[in-house]
């Protein structure tokens, strides 16, 4: 008795054959078969697995080369991390925290150490996999193989868990107002990944948003929009008021400005509240009309970058006007083609010659999609005016030198249908409600 206590108080080392008792006999169906020689007090110690198998319970006991032996079967996959979980038996538990080589490694190990029932090093795999980083395919391998485990191992997945709800308004009133704010030129990275994180939350694509639009969300956005547009509002009364050209600094300013306002239409559209941006627009559009000049006979790159962006916000908000998403009255319907058409038409041409050419080309260049949707936009604008309205428009288009855009052809071929059909159709009308023609 004496000696086997001695014997079990000795230092023991994985795969000592000296000392070893008992042969763990790891195979695989490939055919692998090794032997790792271990000490069965340690085994019983570390292992519920290992304590019934070696235990009077269990109905056979296997001599391999005088020592009892287990046999544990496993797949080619697995086999190293049984043979690391073995290992592990041996390393005091203070000294693990460097030996896990990784989240795969210390994933494969977590596997077997649940299957062994070693409660030891499961806890410590675990204490590991919730403190160290994540790789994004880690993170996906662990939502695969950390739910069959029990809930021993939930603790890992702790980071991914759904956030409670005031956390998130939260994090989106901070965010609303980093995004809308005007910091210092040096923080405008984190501005951009605010503005392209809020509008993540806000969107609907495989999953449901991560925010629901409901009036909190909605007065909170229209506060932030609206101390952007007064600051807007504040540039532009102050470029306004300088006689000469602007400098690059203003120019560059001003282009902060028109991208936050981009950024801004595709929030408010998606939470359905553009009007109030669209009225802001609409009253500063002569100022922002004479400020950015796409006439200028030698525009500068500064001056065609702030023209690019001015035609991304025109199309957001003359779009919302055209398809009946923000209602105005016909007045300020007209006073939109008025204003922006001009400046459309003179825009594109400028900004085609400035991407034929010179190093800032493929900043400056405007996706065509847009040049057709803003198009699109016009001819679904005009239509929408009185009849004698767009004979104005039309009349000024056909004898313009930029007739080919935007092209009103489409709107032309309406208003000539329209026209020519509205003596008969108004006739009809007025004998549906019983009214009498004059002889």
């Amino acid at each position: 008795m004496e000696s086997t206590v001695t014997e079990a108080m000795a230092p023991c080392y994985f795969g000592d054959r000296s000392s070893s008792d008992t042969v763990v006999r790891l195979r695989t169906s490939d055919g692998r078969d090794d032997w790792l020689y271990c000490h069965s007090h340690i085994l019983i110690e570390k292992s519920k697995y290992f304590a019934d198998r070696l235990s009077e319970k269990w109905p056979t006991c296997q001599i391999l080369d005088s020592r009892n032996c287990v046999e544990v079967y496993c797949q080619e996959s697995e086999f190293d991390s049984h043979v690391n979980v073995l290992r592990l038996f041996y390393v005091k538990e203070n000294s693990r925290d460097d030996i896990w080589h990784g989240v795969r490694n210390a994933l494969g190990i977590l596997h077997v150490a649940v299957e062994l029932e070693c409660p030891q090093i499961v806890t410590a795999c675990v204490n590991y996999l919730e403190a160290v980083p994540w790789e994004e395919t880690e993170e996906e391998e662990i939502l695969k193989t950390i739910p069959g485990m029990g809930s021993q191992v939930l603790p890992i997945l702790s980071r991914l868990e759904p956030v409670n709800p005031l956390a998130i308004m939260r994090i989106f009133r901070s965010a609303i107002q980093l995004a809308t704010s005007s910091p210092p030129q040096d923080m405008n990275d984190l501005k951009t990944s605010a503005q392209e994180q809020l509008e993540y939350m806000l969107t609907e694509d495989d999953d449901e948003p991560l925010l629901k639009a409901d009036d909190e969300i909605r007065s909170e956005v229209k506060q932030c929009m609206s101390r952007l547009f007064a600051r807007f509002n504040s540039l532009l009364e102050s470029l306004f008021c300088e006689s000469s050209e602007l400098a690059s600094g203003a120019l560059h300013i001003l282009q902060f400005y028109l991208s936050d306002l981009s950024w801004a239409c595709q929030i408010l559209t998606k939470l359905e509240i553009m009007r109030d941006l669209v009225i802001c627009w609409m009253d500063a559009s002569d100022k922002v009309v004479k400020i950015v000049h796409p006439s200028n006979p030698e525009p500068n790159g500064e001056t065609i970058k702030t023209t690019v962006k001015t035609v991304e916000v025109v199309a957001k908000v003359l779009e919302s006007i055209a398809y009946g998403n923000v209602i105005l009255p016909a007045s300020k319907r007209l006073h939109a083609v008025k204003v922006w058409l001009p400046f459309v038409r003179v825009a594109k041409p400028a900004i085609d010659s400035a991407t034929s050419s010179g190093d800032d080309a493929l900043e400056l260049k405007v996706d065509g999609e847009l040049w057709q949707s803003l198009e699109s936009t016009f001819v679904s604008l005009v239509l929408t005016l009185p009849s004698g309205d767009q004979a104005e428009i039309l009349t000024e288009w056909l004898g313009n030198n930029y007739i080919r855009y935007p092209d009103l052809t489409e709107a032309f071929d309406v208003w000539c249908y329209r026209s020519k059909v509205a003596k008969r159709r108004l006739a009809i009308l007025d004998g549906n409600y019983g009214g009498s023609s004059t002889p």
